[in-house]
């Protein structure tokens, strides 16, 4: 450790005043703040990251990082904090925690862990502010969404109807057989053109409606 003390000349005479007996500067660190922040919102989560400077690297592994955020237009005096787990410079909020269509700012600040014995420091000053806002889910158009139901309905009703046609058709095949050679042809027999007609119309009906 060292010895600090402060000397001073009063009234024409010096004198020596003694201000810390045993001084280890390990213990009294006080760190730039963080420079650079930087943040990315996406519609599921908010990337913030940040640097250090003029940091040694043997510090810079053990450093722990305070992130605040808050709604742009409140006060700090209510945003939230959250303490890093780890050493690394980025964080991640959940789309969860932050409302849609709001601005936020967010901002860190790091000292020497509190699990390091080797070192002790004081927080630093807060970085720079990042501002960023959650990115809205794309919402499905309701006009899409009505033209893929009538689709998914139209397919079973159409194919329902010309298994009705079909079996009707056939029956009245089968009654054909039994009329005499001096009747006139029954109106079933045109049928298979009729449905073919139908068959026709609906393919047309399902082109529009893609």
């Amino acid at each position: 450790g060292y010895t600090v003390s402060l000397q001073g000349n009063f009234f024409g005479r010096n004198h020596t005043y003694m201000t810390f007996r045993e001084y280890n500067p390990r213990k009294h660190i006080k760190l730039d703040p963080p420079l650079n922040i930087q943040s990315n919102a996406t519609a599921s989560k908010c990337q913030i990251w940040w640097s250090v400077w003029n940091v040694p690297w043997y510090l810079a592994e053990i450093l722990q990082y305070e992130l605040q955020y808050k709604e742009y237009s409140m006060s700090w005096e209510v945003a939230l904090n959250k303490t890093l787990p780890n050493s690394l410079p980025q964080v991640e909020i959940e789309a969860t925690e932050l409302r849609s269509g709001i601005a936020y700012a967010a901002r860190v600040r790091c000292k020497v862990s509190e699990n390091e014995n080797s070192y002790h420091s004081q927080w630093s000053e807060w970085s720079q502010t990042t501002v960023f806002q959650r990115a809205d889910v794309p919402k499905v158009s309701e006009k899409f969404l009505n033209t893929k139901t009538m689709q998914y309905l139209f397919i079973p009703l159409s194919f329902g109807t010309l298994l009705y046609l079909f079996w009707n058709c056939k029956l009245s095949s089968r009654y054909c057989c039994f009329l005499t050679l001096g009747q006139k042809a029954s109106p079933a027999l045109t049928f298979p053109h009729q449905l073919l007609s139908f068959s026709h119309s609906i393919v047309c009906t399902m082109g529009i409606l893609r």
